[in-house]
């Protein structure tokens, strides 16, 4: 590092040591992924930070530090993920200076910072049925579960309903070992991992024991009617047109459903229609239905994930162009 090479001072305000500790991570793994995200060298004493680059970008790490510091302030863990995330949100001047919104869940407080996230959630609270459409990652299902969890806790429902198409087993259960729950649990598992860092595992456990959460193949739903629920479908662009019928229209008083998917990663056969593509179609513009979509610049997860969701899409883009020329 240049000797000549530009320095920014700045200083956290009423420091907490223990908060301080947690902002820096274990021998500073937290300060080492912001170097390695900036490029750049942090140095800090005590509550005091030394930034070597540009204006720009010493100014950009210092908003970075004083946000993850804030959230360690607040009582959250800072992990690879959570700092992944605030700094993505960094980079998205979109955001602005818009008010943080937060889903509060027993043992976890979601932050939304992502506008689109903000709507979602927004959009849960205000229609009876909600679409998340977007790739992988994005937290569509995460914060559906987490939207759940927080009106279950306010007692604005009084059960959970989760339903996810058990696609690769052709929705044949019985041919699985094991009861109901034992059967679909493979292709619940996401819902469950949500579930279990909101409210840990043994209320889950009591919760499901009380079927006050539940779980249902698709394929059980049909004759029902779910009254005074939140109802979340996963993997919706799994289900057939006929599925997705069969799930709209089980809504009863009370309740609220929310049904996430990715169209771009359909297991159906390529002769058969997803379901989700045509509520997309035949559903926009009702009220009381909302569509919230989001995009690779959503992405949550390992940052090669969001690489890897625009590198399927300009090539999913390039083959349709193909096809398009060829007709």
């Amino acid at each position: 590092m240049s000797v000549s090479e530009p320095v920014h001072h700045f200083s956290l305000q009423a420091v907490d040591n223990e908060k301080l500790a947690i902002l820096c991570g274990q021998f500073n793994s937290n300060i080492k992924q912001l170097e390695k995200h900036f490029n750049t060298r942090i140095m800090h004493r005590g509550g005091d930070f030394t930034v070597f680059g540009s204006k720009g970008l010493t100014s950009q790490v210092e908003k970075a530090v004083q946000d993850l510091y804030a959230h360690a302030v607040d009582g959250d863990e800072l992990d690879t993920a959570t700092i992944h995330v605030a700094l993505q949100h960094l980079s998205q001047k979109e955001v602005g200076a818009e008010e943080v919104m937060v889903v509060r869940t027993p043992r976890a407080k979601v932050r939304l910072r992502n506008p689109r996230q903000q709507s979602y959630a927004r959009n849960v609270i205000t229609h009876d049925i909600n679409f998340a459409i977007g790739p992988a990652g994005t937290g569509k299902t995460y914060l559906a579960v987490a939207c759940a969890v927080e009106a279950l806790e306010k007692e604005e429902v009084s059960r959970i309903v989760l339903v996810r198409p058990a696609v690769e087993a052709g929705e044949r259960l019985g041919f699985l070992p094991g009861d109901l729950e034992q059967k679909v649990d493979p292709y619940l598992r996401p819902l469950y991992d949500a579930l279990y860092e909101m409210l840990g595992f043994e209320r889950v456990d009591r919760l499901l024991e009380r079927h006050i959460i539940e779980i249902a193949p698709l394929a059980y739903m049909r004759g029902r009617t779910l009254n005074d629920a939140m109802a979340i479908l996963d993997e919706a662009q799994n289900t057939t047109e006929e599925q997705m019928r069969m799930f709209l229209t089980r809504i009863g008083y009370g309740s609220r459903a929310i049904i996430t998917g990715d169209i771009t990663q359909t297991d159906l056969p390529r002769s058969q229609r997803s379901g989700l593509r045509h509520a997309i179609e035949v559903l926009s513009g009702i009220n009381g239905i909302s569509f919230n979509y989001f995009d690779s610049r959503d992405v949550v997860r390992h940052p090669l994930v969001q690489k890897i969701v625009e590198a399927y899409q300009a090539a999913d883009s390039k083959h349709k162009d193909s096809n398009a020329a060829n007709d």
